[in-house]
This record gives C-alpha cells, structure tokens and sequence, in this order.
C-alpha cells in the first residue's frame, strides 16, 4: 500500500474515522456538554478503555476549557465513586458495560452518558452480555449526540487533562495544570515533539491505556497532527507487530514490559513482520533492563528512546540509542528547558557522582496544584524544584541514572501503585495484625506487590481468602501477586515495621534495586 492510500484519521480495531469526522463528533459532544452546564474550568470524567469516544470527549472538553479527567477503569466503585467527587464533575462518559456496576456509585447530581462498547473491546475482555444496554439510570449517548448542532463558540485556553495519581494517603490526587500563555504553549508543544518525536503527518501507535498520563499525552497530540492514531483496545504482542506492518507506523509510545513481551516471540515471528516504517519509539514509567533494550535496538535500529519524568514534572532527561548502547542504564541527559537537582539527606545539593533524591523542574511548563491538596504539592516543592522521590545522580558526562526509590512507591509494568492504600486494605481485614507490602523483581512487569501478613495470635489466615477480600475493595492490579504470612514481623526501635529488611533480600538476588 503506497503512503497515499493510507487511512488518515484515528482507528480502533476495524473502526475508522476521518479526521472531518472527529471535528465534527467533537464539537457536538462540546455543545452537548455545554448544555449540561460544562464551562471553562469544571471537571468531565471519562471511564472508558481505549476507543475512539475516549480521545473526542477529551478533545470536547478541551474545547470547552474544562479538564477532562480519565478515570482508571481498573478502579473498584468505591474508588471511581471518590474521583467523581474529588474532581467535582458533574457529567461522566462511561462505556455501557462499565456503568451498570456503579449505580450506587456515582454521586447525586452527575450525569452519566453510556458510550456503546465497542466490537474491539468486547473481543479482547471479558464483558457481561446482560450489561451492553444503556442502564436505566443513563443516557444514551449515540441518541443524546444526535441531538446537538456543533459548538461553534469562542476560543478558550485548552488546559490538559487532569490525571489522578496514586495516591501515598490512600487516595489518589488530581494532577491540575493551570492554563498555559501561548508561550508556555509554544514552548510545550516543541518538548513534545521533541521527546514523543510526533510530526505533522505522523502515523502514531498507541498500545498504552489513555487514563495513563503519558500515554494520554501522546494520543491527544498524534490524533491532531493529520496523520493517523491507531489505538490498540489491548497490547498483544503479535498483533502490535501487524499493525505496526499494515498501517506503516511511525510513532510510538511504549512501556518496557512490552519491549519484554515482543522479545518473547520465537524469533520466526518476529522476523515476519516488516518494522521499517519505525522512526521514533519512545518509552518511560519505569526502568527498562538494559539487556532488553540493547537487543530492541538490535531488532528495530537506534529509533528507540526514553524520557525519565512524572506526571507532575513532566518530561526532565531524554536518551536516544545512542545514549542507551554507550552508558547502559542511563535515562538519558537533562532535557531542553529543565534542570535537576540532586539533595542530599541533609538538605545540600549534592555533586555529580553521588546519590541524592531527584528534584526537577521545566521552567516553560504551567505549573499545577493537586486538587483540592494544595498542602501536597507543597510538601514536594524545594525552591520551585519538586520531586517524585527517585534517588540518582549525574555522571561526569551528563548521564542520569536512577538508583531507588525513597518512597515506598512500586512501578509493575508502568503503572504506579502505593503500598500504604493496599496495607489500609489489609488492616481492614479480620486476623490482620500488621503488615507490610512492597515491590519485588519480576522478570516481565519489572515490579510485582509482595504483601507480607502477620497475624494477631491464634489467628490461622490463608493468602487465597486475603487476596480475594481485597478485590472486594481494591482494584486487581493493585492486589499483591505474592502474598506471605509471617509472625514476628522485623521492627524498628520505634516499633514500625523495618520493612527493607524484608524487601531488600528479593533486589540483592535480582542484582538491582528498582
């Protein structure tokens, strides 16, 4: 197929609509919205997995200058039931399937539009056939969109989405990002392109989830640049090395456990399927082994890079092949714009070549506030310069590294997860008399939760009967893939539990720390 025959728009499995169409789709949802009161600054939830629906609603909201606010649909009904009212919105756009579990969830005063699941979804997750229909309580979306002209009112300032993040407390926290100048636009959209390397024209895949930050990033600008996004419902290996071939991918946003899942093919599938098109393949949200990496770039060629950053900070180093193959491990040099610091435990910036805590800023970045937490972003700011609690140093070239995490935070396959929400589950469970949960290596997810229960006495507990009473509250990947039960939990002095003690053994074995 000649480039001029290739599909320019945004596809989902079989479904493809032109880039016409999703102007218009959009500022019918935008006047839709409108209607239901949305103006510039409300919240607009989206709990939705990958689908077209998913990138018009946010674009909608943009177009309003409200935030729209992904909702992990990982997320239990009590957890999606505390975004909604944190973030303060007031209409969520969900998937049919998933709005028939949150009748009682979803709080008074929200308006819950039911987007049909779509054909790709419904192949690749295990769905109710009993809950494809718009329930009772909402409206159906396909019927309310029909209904309403497009927007056609004035320009506003189009902040990006607000993420929630795992939260240390147990609640998550909204990433809110005030509006940028035109500057801090211009400026914005040069990084962009720069780290995500997305040009106009670009033919863009995404494999990731949009409620990721990243990847949410990267979809909304590769879906306006005239090219093409194709959303992947669901990373499969195989299939994501099919698409790459037929739909002449260009641009891609990936994880490292995905790079470790491509490398598990027998390599007779892997040699079938043409990766030439591939120019720019950037990775980040969590550590990619460097073997795994030299031998992407032995399959692909040096097209593959990496930022090391946060949804707060945004993107602080940059590596290209390049960097990877001559300092292995490293996430890259500083990035155009920011600047690094690295605090000792006493407070001093620290030289290069030794190991503090990580404190970044950009200073062409808007800056953000944790909504309705403003007390949080000021407890991770140093003099303008805020951090994720990563530990690493510069190199006498330039080169950062990451060496651990100061805070107890676990990354399995790129998604963040804090142990502190996972232990208040377990206290809430009977027989629980502490507890301790923490990352441990795992050769594919890079991380997986290892949850280590002491009793109260003679109480018998059973990880089975653990683990299922915490997906009553908790959404799966959060429960631990490891669960131990151990009397006399090793204390501190103080009587808190020492919890290196029972997660550095695992990392000394690995021959690692994060």
């Amino acid at each position: 197929m000649s480039a001029s025959q290739l599909f320019l728009g945004i596809i989902s499995g079989e479904r493809r609509r032109d880039h016409g169409e999703v102007a218009e789709w959009t500022e019918r949802i935008a006047s839709g919205l409108q209607k239901l009161g949305v103006r510039q600054g409300d919240s607009v939830a989206m709990l939705m997995r990958n689908d077209i629906a998913f990138i018009e609603a946010a674009y909608a909201a943009m177009r309003l200058g409200a935030y729209g606010v992904p909702v992990n649909w990982h997320f239990k009904p009590e957890e999606i039931n505390y975004v909604l009212k944190d973030s303060g919105t007031s209409v969520l756009i969900a998937h049919a399937d998933m709005l028939h579990q949150l009748r009682e969830a979803i709080p008074s005063g929200v308006t819950a539009l039911s987007v049909p699941t779509p054909p790709e979804i419904l192949a690749r997750y295990k769905t109710n056939p009993d809950h494809l229909a718009t329930p009772d309580f909402a409206i159906d979306f396909d019927s309310w969109l029909k209904k309403h002209p497009r927007y056609d009112g004035p320009a506003v300032p189009q902040p990006q989405n607000m993420i929630y993040t795992s939260g240390t407390t147990g609640h998550p926290k909204g990433v809110r990002r005030f509006a940028p100048t035109p500057e801090q636009s211009a400026n914005a959209e040069r990084m962009r392109a720069l780290i995500y390397g997305l040009k106009p024209g670009a033919r863009a895949l995404l494999p990731g989830p949009l409620y990721h930050s990243a990847p949410n990033s990267f979809g909304l600008r590769a879906g306006r640049l005239g090219g093409a996004l194709v959303i992947m419902p669901r990373f499969d290996a195989e299939e994501f090395l099919r698409v790459v071939e037929i739909e002449k991918i260009d641009t891609i946003f990936m994880v490292p456990t995905m790079f470790i899942r491509l490398m598990k093919l027998p390599e007779e599938v892997r040699k079938k399927y043409d990766m030439s098109s591939l120019r720019h393949v950037i990775h980040a949200a969590a550590p990619c082994p460097a073997e795994v990496k030299r031998a992407m770039i032995e399959w692909w060629g040096p097209v593959i890079y990496e930022f090391y950053g946060s949804t707060e900070s945004g993107a602080v180093t940059f590596a290209t092949s390049e960097d990877a193959l001559k300092k292995p491990g490293t996430v890259g040099k500083i990035a155009p714009g920011a600047e690094l610091r690295f605090i000792g435990d006493d407070g001093r910036e620290l030289p290069q070549g030794e190991i503090g805590e990580i404190y970044s800023r950009i200073a062409g970045n808007p800056d953000f506030t944790y909504h309705n937490k403003p007390e949080k972003r000021i407890e991770i700011d140093r003099d303008g310069f805020i951090t994720s609690g990563d530990v690493g140093y510069i190199d006498a070239d330039g080169y950062v590294f990451i060496c651990d995490r100061k805070r107890d935070m676990v990354i399995s396959g790129g998604v963040n997860i804090y142990p502190a929400e996972i232990e208040a589950a377990l206290h809430a469970i009977p027989g629980v008399h502490d507890c301790a949960v923490f990352g441990i290596p795992d050769t594919e997810f890079g991380e997986a939760l290892m949850a280590v229960v002491e009793p109260q006495p003679a109480v018998t507990l059973d990880p089975a009967s653990i683990r299922s009473q915490l997906k009553v509250s908790l959404a799966d990947y959060k429960v631990p893939k490891h669960i131990e039960i151990q009397a006399n939990l090793p204390r501190e002095d103080s009587g808190k539990i020492f919890k290196r003690r029972l997660r550095d053994p695992y990392w000394e074995r690995a021959g690692r720390r994060i």
